[in-house]
């Protein structure tokens, strides 16, 4: 079963940092593009970052840019999304989620998603 496995997230202070785990089951990473996305209460599911499965170029989304940092493991068949700076606005569920093609945009651009892990940045 093709499964990607959460960890990581939880409350952090505004200006803090949290490393968020994204471990791929059944399949090996180097085969798919992997984003990330997140869904504030009450918001759609927008996009945060990406990694390609070739090359390991990222990218991100700007309200994220300079902040956060997307990385892989192949060894771990894992990928990590380190948040530094944090700020109350981004405070959401984080999900990683597998490309069907190539990162893109959009939810419709993934083919199957890890659980979701909350994140809230709080005073």
């Amino acid at each position: 079963q093709l499964q990607l496995v959460q960890s990581g997230g939880g409350s952090v202070q505004p200006g803090g940092s949290l490393r968020l785990s994204c471990a791929a089951s059944g399949f090996s990473l180097d085969h798919y593009d992997i984003g990330w996305f997140r869904q504030a209460p009450g918001k759609e599911r927008e996009g945060v970052s990406c990694i390609n499965k070739s090359d390991g170029s990222t990218n991100y989304e700007d309200y994220v840019r300079g902040r956060f940092t997307i990385s892989r493991d192949t060894a771990k068949n894992t990928v990590y999304l380190q948040m530094n700076s944090l700020k109350p606005e981004d405070t959401a569920v984080y999900y990683c989620a597998a490309a069907r093609i190539l990162c893109g945009p959009t939810t419709d651009d993934y083919k199957f998603w890890g659980q979701g892990t909350r994140v809230t940045v709080s005073s």
